[in-house]
């Protein structure tokens, strides 16, 4: 027994305790007992997750498990992904749909956040002028008593 716990020769301090090592699967015991405190539910049929970052890439989960939480405002993404570039998984998303269906999206959506005005950015000016024109003209002097 003593050949065991000694780390060195005959002549070494035993050790005061054996060193246990972590696997991968207490992390994720400690992950979902964590999101199971959050309160988290797992949303069915998500086919794919595209998250865009700042330096044009992407990162595409195909077939993802998606949990969350409103309430807390956390969102879980688990799975294996891929790195992409940002124009190859923006085709790949519209590659399906036609121009006109295309515009409709941005149009309910407010149009794609970093596009500039590069797709229908320029028609915001006409809008205001459409609804200044709606506006009644104040009628009298209201700076003077009565």
């Amino acid at each position: 027994m003593a050949g065991t716990v000694r780390t060195g020769g005959k002549g070494t301090v035993r050790r005061k305790k054996k060193a246990v090592h972590k696997t991968s699967s207490t992390d994720e015991k400690k992950l979902q007992t964590q999101l199971k405190r959050l309160g988290v539910n797992t949303i069915p049929g998500i086919e794919e997750v595209l998250l865009f970052n700042e330096d044009n890439t992407a990162l595409s989960f195909i077939n993802p498990k998606v949990q969350a939480s409103i309430a807390a405002n956390t969102y879980v993404v688990s799975g294996t992904s891929q790195q992409k570039s940002a124009q190859e998984a923006m085709a790949a998303m519209f590659s399906g749909t036609s121009i006109q269906q295309l515009m409709a999206q941005m149009g309910m959506q407010g149009g794609l956040p970093g596009m500039g005005g590069a797709m229908g950015g320029g028609d915001e000016e006409e809008e205001d002028e459409d609804e200044d024109d709606d506006v009644p003209e104040l009628v009298g002097n209201f700076d003077q008593p009565e």
